[in-house]
């Protein structure tokens, strides 16, 4: 049996794999550990994520009339539903994967799942500075828009590449990222104040 990769070798193929998929590339697959050990290496990619994240809610900040303070309790919500965020979905999409005889990939699976979300921050990150660097509001708010939506086709291309599912199964493990992002959000929203 080889050795385990790594961390810094896990984390380059685990980025330049979520790259290659975010091109929709399936080779990008055969860069993403397949095992227990590698999902957990692929939550490195939320520590990665977090200045992105930081970064955006601070944008989202700064055009919101007086909220308060954004440190203290609105900064700690956000925190606790960031790290919600990234654990809520590898546990709940486990039980459904093992419904569809497909638990074995769920490994594969999350670490794909986590790498694809830093591309996917990358590219609301760079949207967002575009329309603070003084883009029109309409089109900062159509590049947005178009930048939702190519993350939510990456995360739909991952799960189709990972698991080899079907359209419908792959949109219905979007759609549950998406309604426990909802839940998540309204929760921080309500935690903030």
């Amino acid at each position: 049996m080889p050795p385990p990769p790594s961390l810094r070798f896990a984390v380059t193929a685990g980025l330049f794999g979520a790259f290659l998929l975010a091109r929709g590339d399936k080779r990008g697959m055969a860069l993403i550990e397949d095992t227990p050990e590698g999902a957990w290496r692929s939550f490195m990619a939320a520590v990665i994520c977090l200045p992105a994240f930081l970064a955006l809610r601070f944008f989202t900040w700064a055009e919101m009339p007086e909220t308060g303070g954004i440190f203290g309790r609105p900064l700690l919500a956000e925190l606790i539903g960031f790290v919600f965020a990234w654990t809520a979905f590898a546990l709940a999409s486990r039980p459904i994967l093992q419904s569809w005889g497909q638990l074995a990939a769920w490994p594969r699976f999350i670490a794909a799942w986590n790498w694809s979300n830093v591309v996917q921050y990358l590219v609301l990150l760079l949207l967002a500075l575009l329309g603070a660097l003084g883009l029109p509001a309409a089109l900062a708010q159509v590049l947005l828009l178009i930048g939702l939506a190519y993350a939510i086709w990456i995360e739909w291309f991952v799960v189709r590449s990972a698991l080899n599912v079907g359209a419908m199964q792959a949109a219905a493990l979007v759609g549950l990222d998406f309604a426990l992002g909802l839940f998540l959000s309204g929760l921080v929203q309500r935690l903030s104040v």
